[in-house]
């Protein structure tokens, strides 16, 4: 009879808030590990702080005060007594000198190895890395550009006519879209240039930024890599991230539809080539470009856990924060994950993702902290909800606006669609605009559903205005009559109920609420 294998820790510190907070600290749980978190003066009450073993306050709201403060983090891990420091995503999970931090005061890094990190995780360094590495690459710059000399820029202009416009400016540390722009005119790069890197600084504490030529139309997909101390590394699968806005990711899916078994070996490939190279240990995520020839091309490499990781979970059956745990305590990839990439080019099974913000999406998705009043997330068969939310919560302005991940599951895309617009259906929040009502859009394209997609599906599909503003007339007659109406052909609303009577306060209240918000 074989013995469980122990905890991979006694303690971990998870440096990081929200959503993935929560998921850490429940997987710390389910390995038998005790949680800390850490908090700033604007998540006090938070979810993560209170399903957490104790926490331990950083500072004021501010991120720069707070969540990105290494010194601060390192001293509550060593005063709380934990072993291990998990970096979640964003903030400093990518960095460096923040993992060799933690080394250096004798606690262990859940992620790669500093070395790793330094390897590919600035975007520049893998670029470098992978042309070394024989992996075709998006054309642009291999080193930052010099902000710090004015007489620099002629030069760097001179660089962006020859990578050609329109091009974008992107930040060498961290990802989600920040410090990123597009640019389609050289008298437009220096407000880029200083703009992009004041927000990278702002957000991962590094302003470097660097030119890379804009690949369109195409679809971005990326590859799970997992690694361990042998120096063996496995790709697990693939994500399809193509629906985005501003480049941050709204609709994640595993595997990515429509490729042939040809072209998802030779991209899973071009992942573990590019990990190997790295010398990656733990989780990373290599990113690439798939224009409409077929041809790839290598954006960058994550070296962290990625929001989107759940679609892999579901589809794959592993727990990638825990194997994090067990290969950051010195194990070898287990027996589940070696299985799992053995079937990465046919997995059986398809899931979708789709990031539920507090935004307007009627409004380019602008954000929209506040209170959240009524809550419910949907449940029942191949339905997964990540969040760090509850009912009278506060999402508070100073961190980035990802409320909760629903999930789903089924044997193949069809059946995922299908049971995604019933769990978007299920979903009821109030409070605050949100972008549920683009979300139920998307399940209910034609053009999602045979797998036309691009990163600008977005622009060519949405129209959030025009979506509202059919929405909510609808809504309010709805809801005057007291009785169920069909929605309207094309529209991504699903039928409203009204069960009181016309005279009754519910309906009043929600006769001013849809005038404000789209119906749920």
């Amino acid at each position: 009879m074989s013995q469980v294998p122990g905890p991979p820790f006694r303690r971990v510190l998870v440096a990081n808030r929200g959503e993935i907070a929560v998921r850490i600290i429940r997987a710390c749980h389910d390995l038998r590990m005790e949680a800390v978190a850490v908090y700033s003066d604007a998540d006090i009450g938070a979810m993560h702080v209170r399903r957490a073993d104790a926490a331990v306050r950083l500072g004021p709201a501010a991120a720069s005060d707070s969540y990105l403060r290494i010194d601060r983090i390192i001293e509550a891990a060593l005063a709380s007594g934990a072993q291990a420091i998990h970096p979640g995503y964003g903030f400093l999970a990518e960095r460096a000198a923040f993992a060799r931090a933690i080394v250096d005061a004798g606690l262990v890094f859940v992620g790669p190895s500093p070395a790793s990190i330094e390897a590919v995780g600035d975007k520049l360094a893998g670029r470098r890395l992978a042309r070394d590495a024989g992996v075709p690459t998006v054309p642009g710059t291999l080193e930052p550009a010099d902000l710090d000399r004015p007489d620099a820029l002629a030069g760097i202009i001179a660089e962006a006519t020859r990578i050609g416009f329109p091009l974008m400016v992107k930040a060498s540390a961290g990802g989600g879209g920040r410090g990123m722009r597009r640019v389609e005119r050289s008298v437009d790069l220096p407000l880029a240039l200083t703009s992009a890197s004041a927000e990278a600084s702002a957000s991962f504490g590094d302003g470097s930024v660097y030119l890379e030529r804009e690949v369109r139309p195409a679809r971005h997909i990326e590859v799970q890599l997992l690694g361990d101390l042998t120096g063996r590394v496995v790709a697990v699968g693939e994500r399809d991230c193509s629906i985005q806005r501003r480049h941050q990711k709204l609709v994640e899916e595993a595997p990515a539809p429509g490729l042939d078994p040809a072209a998802r070996s030779e991209l899973l490939a071009m992942g573990v080539r590019i990990g190997t190279a790295a010398g990656l240990t733990n989780a990373a995520t290599a990113e690439f470009l798939l224009a409409r020839d077929g041809t790839w091309s290598f954006l960058e490499v994550n070296t962290r856990l990625q929001v989107e990781h759940g679609v892999t979970e579901l589809t794959t059956g592993l727990d990638l924060v825990a194997e994090q745990f067990h290969l950051a305590a010195g194990r070898p990839l287990s027996d589940a994950v070696l299985a799992a990439a053995a079937r990465a080019s046919d997995p059986g099974r398809h899931s979708i993702e789709v990031r539920l913000a507090a935004e307007d999406p009627a409004s380019d998705f602008i954000p929209n902290p506040g209170v959240v009043r009524d809550w419910v997330m949907p449940a029942g068969p191949g339905v997964r909800v990540d969040t760090g939310i509850e009912a009278g919560d506060r999402i508070p302005p100073e961190y980035d606006n990802l409320i909760a991940k629903v999930l789903v599951v089924a044997a193949d895309r069809p059946a995922a669609i299908d049971r995604l617009r019933r769990a978007l259906d299920e979903t009821v929040v109030t409070g605050v605009q949100t972008t549920l009502p683009f979300h139920r859009f998307v399940a209910r394209h034609p053009g999602f559903r045979v797998g036309d997609l691009s990163t600008d599906w977005v622009a060519e599909a949405w129209d959030g205005a025009g979506e509202r503003a059919g929405a909510v007339p609808g809504a309010l007659a709805a809801l005057a009559r007291g009785v169920r109406d069909e929605p309207a052909p094309g529209s991504a609303s699903p039928p409203i109920v009204a069960t009181a009577t016309p005279a009754s306060g519910w309906l009043a209240a929600s006769r001013e609420e849809a005038v404000d918000r789209w119906p749920r």
